[in-house]
């Protein structure tokens, strides 16, 4: 498959739709990024000792219940692909919340220069991870920030079938609102679509001008069967 196939897959989403809900929620449903196929072929590979840098195991570090497994650079195909076609599409997004919230947005227009400048501050350890969770397992409600240098948006893609393969979850974004309740969403994801979502916070609107809301995600119990994903994270850990 030529690598302009997956700069096509992301560019066929409603872009502007995806950064008004991913603005409103803190995560938004991206469409169909890997067939079944491809997600068969991606899920295979955690079982190969030779693509990980390190493996994790959830439950003794009280993270929940689970594994996940982080790629050696470089990466199996289509993991590079699918980074260097959404990083364009995401970066007017991070620019925007950033300028709203008046902050300085370090991030250039490429993304193999700003992981460059994430390598010249220590942050050398790739970041994309395979995940695998057994009936019972869940993931704790946390943010992925490894290191000073943050892209405050990642991407998550199902492998697993919901439909088929596993019952049970769903993926939740838990805001936390100033002087107010947090506010939870759960959504199940799509074999093979991704799920657009907020690394550490994001802007909201008030009286007074804009103000960063936290946000934490996490996964709900499996109830049954074997989930899958991928993790796409724009930046590298120290």
């Amino acid at each position: 498959m030529p690598v302009n196939q997956w700069a096509t897959r992301v560019d066929r989403a409603d872009w502007d739709a995806i950064g008004a809900t991913v603005g409103d929620l803190g995560g938004a449903l991206l469409p169909r990024l890997v067939t079944p196929s491809e997600a068969r072929r991606i899920r295979s590979l955690f079982d190969d000792d030779d693509l990980f840098r390190s493996t994790v195991d959830m439950a003794p570090r009280r993270y929940g219940s689970g594994q996940y497994r982080y790629f050696r650079s470089p990466y199996p195909e289509p993991i590079e692909h699918l980074k260097q076609a959404l990083y364009p599409r995401l970066l007017p997004i991070a620019r925007d919340w950033w300028a709203k919230l008046r902050r300085d947005a370090p991030w250039p227009d490429s993304l193999d220069e700003w992981l460059g400048m994430c390598h010249a501050a220590g942050q050398t350890r790739s970041t994309a991870l395979v995940l695998r969770y057994n009936t019972g397992d869940w993931n704790a409600l946390h943010r992925d920030l490894y290191g000073e240098l943050v892209f405050p948006l990642q991407v998550v893609i199902n492998l697993s079938d919901p439909d088929t393969e596993f019952t049970g979850g769903e993926f939740m974004l838990v805001e936390q609102r100033a002087r107010a309740q947090s506010r939870g969403t759960a959504t199940q994801l799509p074999q093979g679509h991704g799920y657009l979502f907020t690394t550490r916070d994001r802007p909201v609107k008030s009286a007074r001008g804009w103000s960063a809301a936290a946000v934490r995600h996490g996964l709900s119990v499996v109830r049954s069967g074997e989930r899958y994903a991928l993790g796409l994270i724009f930046h590298d850990a120290a």
